[in-house]
C-alpha cells in the first residue's frame, strides 16, 4: 500500500462487522493508530481489529482525552494530526482506526480535518464501517426507516422536556429516532417514555457488538445509569402499506 493515511471504520465491536476493505487496508498498513483515551489505556478499536494486526506493524497510540473542555480536544487532535502526517511524509502506509464509522460522531473526522488545515497533501482515504445503529436494529430484526419515514441521528437531548419536544415533532412527520450517547440519561428517559405509552415502540442497545451486548424492548431495561455506549431507537408509527 502506498504512503498515505486511510481512516478506518472498526463497526460497533463484533470483528466480522469489518468490511473487506477495512481488512485489507489493516493488513497492508505499516503503521496502525489507536485511538486511547488515557495514557496506556486499551484501545477498543483495536482490540476490534486485532485478527487484522500482525506483530510486523508498529503501532501508534494517539491520546483523545474524554473531555468537554475544548482546548485539550483541540490539541489533541492537531497532536494526532501531526504525528500522522509526519508518519506519512516518512513513507509509511498508515491507517487510522475509528470505532463504528470514521465519518459518524467519530474522533476521526476531527483528525481529518486538523490535517486538511495543516497538512493539506497529506494523502488520506476514509473507510465506512457499520454503525451500532445498524448494527443494533439488525440484531433485533427491527426496520430503521420504511417508505417516507425519516430517520433522525443524534445524540440524545439532555433534558426531559428537549426530549418531549423533540418525540412530539417526530410523531408528527414520522420520523424515527436514534438516539445516541444515552448513558446516564436512561435514568430519566425510560420513566419519560413510559408516562407516553412509548415503550413498546423503542428498542434499547448497549455495548453492541460485543459480547456483553444488550439489544432488548425499552420496557424490558430498568431506569438507571448506562455505559457510555448505549443508544435508543424510537419509533412511533408504522407506514400504512405493509406486508
Amino acid at each position: 500500500m502506498p504512503a498515505g493515511l486511510t481512516l478506518v471504520g472498526v463497526g460497533p465491536g463484533d470483528p466480522e462487522l469489518l468490511t473487506l476493505a477495512a481488512v485489507r487496508a489493516i493488513e497492508q498498513a505499516d503503521v496502525v493508530a489507536t485511538p486511547v483515551a488515557r495514557e496506556g489505556s486499551a484501545s477498543m478499536a483495536a482490540t476490534i481489529a486485532s485478527h487484522c494486526i500482525s506483530t510486523k506493524q508498529r503501532l501508534l497510540p494517539l491520546l483523545f482525552p474524554m473531555v468537554s473542555a475544548a482546548r485539550p480536544r483541540r490539541e489533541a487532535w492537531h497532536l494526532a494530526a501531526d504525528a500522522l502526517a509526519a508518519e506519512v511524509k516518512a513513507g509509511q502506509a498508515v491507517v487510522l482506526l475509528c470505532e463504528g464509522d470514521a465519518s459518524l460522531f467519530a474522533t476521526g473526522s476531527y483528525v481529518l480535518l486538523a490535517l486538511q488545515q495543516r497538512h493539506p497533501d497529506c494523502p488520506t482515504r476514509v473507510i465506512p464501517g457499520i454503525t451500532a445503529i445498524s448494527a443494533a436494529a439488525a440484531s433485533a430484526g427491527w426496520p430503521l426507516a420504511l417508505q417516507q419515514d425519516q430517520l433522525l441521528v443524534m445524540p440524545c437531548p439532555e433534558t426531559p422536556d428537549a426530549l418531549t419536544g423533540l418525540l412530539e415533532t417526530a410523531a408528527q412527520h414520522p420520523r424515527v429516532l436514534a438516539l445516541m450517547k444515552l448513558g446516564h440519561r436512561w435514568a430519566w428517559v425510560r420513566p419519560l417514555l413510559e408516562r407516553q405509552n412509548m415503550l413498546s415502540g423503542a428498542l434499547f442497545a448497549e455495548r453492541v457488538g460485543w459480547p456483553d451486548q444488550i439489544v432488548r424492548s425499552a420496557g424490558d431495561i430498568e431506569a438507571s445509569e448506562r455505559p457510555y455506549f448505549s443508544l435508543l431507537l424510537v419509533r412511533q408509527g408504522w407506514p400504512d402499506v405493509l406486508p
